[in-house]
Protein backbone atom coordinates (compact mmCIF):
# COMPACT_ATOMS: atom_id res chain seq x y z
CA UNK A 1 0.00 0.00 0.00
CA UNK A 2 2.95 1.98 -0.24
CA UNK A 3 1.96 4.09 -3.63
CA UNK A 4 -1.55 4.97 -2.93
CA UNK A 5 -3.03 8.25 -4.15
CA UNK A 6 -4.58 10.81 -1.21
CA UNK A 7 -7.52 12.30 -1.09
CA UNK A 8 -9.64 9.26 -2.14
CA UNK A 9 -12.90 8.63 -0.65
CA UNK A 10 -15.12 5.54 1.11
CA UNK A 11 -18.48 4.66 1.48
CA UNK A 12 -20.19 1.78 3.15
CA UNK A 13 -23.46 1.26 1.69
CA UNK A 14 -24.25 3.30 -2.06
CA UNK A 15 -27.90 3.71 -3.04
CA UNK A 16 -29.91 0.69 -4.37
CA UNK A 17 -27.52 -1.58 -2.47
CA UNK A 18 -28.66 -3.85 -0.18
CA UNK A 19 -25.55 -5.16 1.53
CA UNK A 20 -23.11 -3.10 2.99
CA UNK A 21 -19.25 -3.04 2.05
CA UNK A 22 -16.75 -0.60 1.40
CA UNK A 23 -17.30 1.21 -1.93
CA UNK A 24 -14.94 3.67 -3.27
CA UNK A 25 -13.41 6.27 -5.59
CA UNK A 26 -10.66 8.75 -6.42
CA UNK A 27 -12.25 11.43 -7.02
CA UNK A 28 -15.99 12.71 -6.20
CA UNK A 29 -16.83 13.12 -10.02
CA UNK A 30 -16.05 9.20 -10.20
CA UNK A 31 -19.11 6.25 -9.47
CA UNK A 32 -18.50 4.20 -6.72
CA UNK A 33 -16.90 0.71 -7.24
CA UNK A 34 -16.43 -2.05 -4.86
CA UNK A 35 -13.32 -1.82 -2.98
CA UNK A 36 -12.50 -5.66 -4.52
CA UNK A 37 -11.97 -3.73 -7.82
CA UNK A 38 -9.23 -2.30 -6.22
CA UNK A 39 -6.84 -4.86 -5.87
CA UNK A 40 -4.30 -2.87 -5.34
CA UNK A 41 -5.84 -1.48 -2.00
CA UNK A 42 -7.28 -5.04 -0.91
CA UNK A 43 -6.54 -5.88 2.26
CA UNK A 44 -7.79 -9.43 3.72
CA UNK A 45 -10.62 -9.01 6.65
CA UNK A 46 -10.48 -10.38 10.18
CA UNK A 47 -13.24 -13.28 10.52
CA UNK A 48 -16.62 -11.23 11.13
CA UNK A 49 -15.80 -8.35 10.08
CA UNK A 50 -17.77 -6.32 7.66
CA UNK A 51 -16.50 -6.66 4.12
CA UNK A 52 -13.32 -4.21 3.56
CA UNK A 53 -12.40 -3.25 6.90
CA UNK A 54 -9.42 -3.75 6.97
CA UNK A 55 -9.08 -1.54 3.67
CA UNK A 56 -11.03 1.07 4.82
CA UNK A 57 -8.25 1.57 7.78
CA UNK A 58 -5.70 1.24 6.07
CA UNK A 59 -7.04 3.68 3.32
CA UNK A 60 -8.03 6.17 6.34
CA UNK A 61 -4.36 6.21 7.65
CA UNK A 62 -3.44 7.23 3.79
CA UNK A 63 -5.61 10.66 4.29
CA UNK A 64 -8.98 8.92 2.65
CA UNK A 65 -12.37 10.66 3.45
CA UNK A 66 -15.42 8.59 4.61
CA UNK A 67 -18.48 10.25 3.34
Amino acid sequence: MAEIPTGGQMTWKIEGAIDCALHLRHHPSEPWRPYEEFPEYFLPDPRHFSKGYATFLALLKKGWKAV
